[in-house]
């Protein structure tokens, strides 16, 4: 329950009053990306995942196959692009849709 000494502020979203700690931590969440890869699952920052599909890599002359696995992947902040480090290739962006968690 909040102290009677704390700020209050009011949610624009719900029109109502409310303890400023409690407003700031709904507004990080409401803030926060959702990544989920092919299936529906949801990735997290160091996860590993596996290539559901053959992908040609742009700028690297390669192909990664299906079933490479990428080990501690990044979120980017974007709902369908993850950042990977791969031996060989450098700033490696995939698409949430071509990957599944391991």
């Amino acid at each position: 329950m909040p102290s009677d000494d704390e700020d209050y502020q009011f949610d624009e979203d719900s029109g109502e009053w409310m303890p400023a700690s409690e407003l700031a931590a709904k507004r990080a969440a409401a803030d926060t990306v959702e990544v989920r890869d092919a299936v529906g699952n949801v990735l997290a920052d160091g996860d590993q995942v596996t290539l559901i599909k053959d992908l040609e890599v742009k700028g690297a002359g390669r192909t990664l196959k299906q079933g490479t696995v990428i080990k501690s992947i990044r979120l980017t902040g974007d709902a369908q692009e993850i950042d990977c480090r791969f031996d060989g290739i450098k700033g490696l962006v995939l698409r949430a849709e071509f990957v599944r968690k391991r």
